[in-house]
């Protein structure tokens, strides 16, 4: 058996692998390793073959062996040949049914809900293209060699300075740049502090808010790490309620999900907690830029920066799609994280880390958040008012900040209201499924509505749907 490789990329754009093998010589042979590579779909309809001198130069045969094979091809019609144009892979409009090497037929895809209101992403299509191009263009022209070897687990050095500055800026935040270690988002920060990756940081248990996300419960749990409900209230988690955990995860900016700041007093108190207790609290601060109706809620982590762990992303502010968070730390847990990250960053692409510190420092990120700042005030106060005008009975609370709202059902419409949604093509989240399965607070019906994900022109038919999906007074 012999492996030959006809590599054509300058002539053709790709590389071609035959295995010339099988009886009946070098022809035989070269004709089974072409046709196969057409019923498989290697060769796509349309591919323009090697002429006959380079492909029996690279293949080791006789340039008549070549155009025999190719002739017989054509004859079988695998192939066609027409001056001027060289030898194409036929048009087939599939490959032969039943061969071997024959792709699977997909199953149809399944589609997608037709109004998409659940939480957690931005509108994609107001992604800043334009912009980010032209930062990621920049970023490639004035990067050093070095970016392009192996990177700095902490992240490169760029994106650190101007987050130190971006974050003391715009979120009250008090850091250095070598106190910011890069991840990929929230839920690598998680994994990085408490074992998911490397050694542990951080040990549980660690108490959470009665609400919030079970992806974060669940990775946590998958962790080892057990997590303690906090009573929540208008005003926040109930921080009073702290025992002996050694460290706890707020949402202080913006509750998550049922909405409102952490009140000044249970700001401070917490901090007296964590130094009280030698403990840690970890600040989410995952939607910290978008504030509507109130003054704008300083980061946590102000109050102290050596009992505060502050971790945000870009995936609310920009897209989930484009990976990249950052952990503002303690200066004793700096160390750690960075070992327990490992000697080679394999998280964040440092072209994109790159392409991020260009973009906050040359105002384009604030430019954007401003953008779509006004845009989801907008769309929230168009939820608002349709609420108001066909669904008057329904109470809409948390509205004041961020890219969601929770309405407010009557006892026990929950899981009906949610199913009837579903049926009418509208995909959002009810709250029972953010409550901690181990919280003693009293159960509210409601449901969790994104106003951010469907693109502008979708959002009033989304509205409609939703009105007509609600329960009747």
């Amino acid at each position: 058996m012999t492996d030959s490789w006809v590599n054509y990329a300058e002539r053709l754009g790709a590389d071609l692998h035959l295995e010339l093998s099988g009886p009946g010589g070098r022809r035989a042979a070269l004709i089974r390793a072409l046709r196969e590579a057409v019923r498989g779909g290697r060769l796509a309809p349309g591919t323009r073959l090697p002429p006959y001198r380079s492909l029996a130069a690279d293949l080791g045969v006789a340039r008549n062996t070549v155009a025999d094979a190719y002739a017989e091809l054509v004859a079988e019609g695998w192939l066609t040949a027409r001056q001027g144009s060289g030898t194409l892979v036929a048009e087939r409009a599939e490959p032969l049914r039943g061969a071997v090497g024959t792709p699977a037929k997909q199953p149809p895809r399944a589609r997608g809900p037709r109004h998409d209101l659940r939480q957690g992403t931005p509108d994609a299509s107001a992604f800043p293209r334009a912009a980010w191009l032209a930062s990621y263009r920049r970023a490639l022209q004035q990067a050093p060699n070095e970016v392009f070897g192996p990177g700095d687990p902490a992240g490169r050095v760029e994106l650190r300075e101007a987050l130190a500055e971006y974050l003391a800026r715009a979120r009250g935040v008090r850091t250095e740049p070598d106190r910011i270690v890069v991840c990929s988002g929230f839920a690598h920060g998680l994994r990085l502090l408490f074992g998911g990756i490397g050694a542990a940081v951080l040990r549980g248990p660690l108490a959470v808010e009665a609400y919030g996300l079970s992806f974060h419960r669940e990775l946590l749990a998958a962790a080892g790490v057990r997590t303690v409900p906090l009573p929540i209230d208008e005003h926040g988690a109930r921080v009073s309620e702290l025992g002996r955990e050694r460290a706890v995860l707020l949402t202080p900016a913006h509750q998550f999900p049922t909405g409102g700041p952490l009140h000044a007093e249970r700001r401070a108190a917490v901090i007296d907690w964590a130094r009280a207790r030698g403990g840690v609290v970890l600040e989410d601060d995952y939607d910290g830029e978008f504030r509507y109706d109130r003054k704008p809620v300083g980061a946590l982590q102000s109050l102290d920066p050596e009992r505060v762990i502050l971790i945000g992303s870009v995936s609310k502010s920009l897209s989930p799609a484009v990976r990249l968070g950052w952990m503002v730390l303690p200066e004793r847990y700096v160390g750690d994280v960075l070992a327990a990250k490992g000697e080679r960053e394999a998280w964040a692409s440092v072209p994109d880390q790159l392409s991020l510190a260009d973009f906050i420092s040359s105002g384009a990120y604030d430019r954007h958040v401003r953008r779509m700042r006004q845009r989801y005030r907008s769309r929230r106060d168009r939820l608002v008012a349709a609420l108001a005008t066909h669904a008057p009975h329904v109470e809409v609370t948390g509205v004041a900040a961020g890219l969601h709202a929770v309405l407010r059902l009557p006892p026990g419409t929950e899981p009906s209201t949610v199913k009837a949604a579903a049926w009418q093509g509208i995909a959002l989240d009810g709250l029972a499924g953010f409550r901690h399965p181990e919280t003693d607070m009293t159960a509210h019906d409601g449901l969790v509505v994104g106003y951010a994900t469907p693109s502008e022109h979708a959002y009033g038919a989304a509205l409609e749907a939703l009105c007509g999906a609600l329960p009747p007074e």
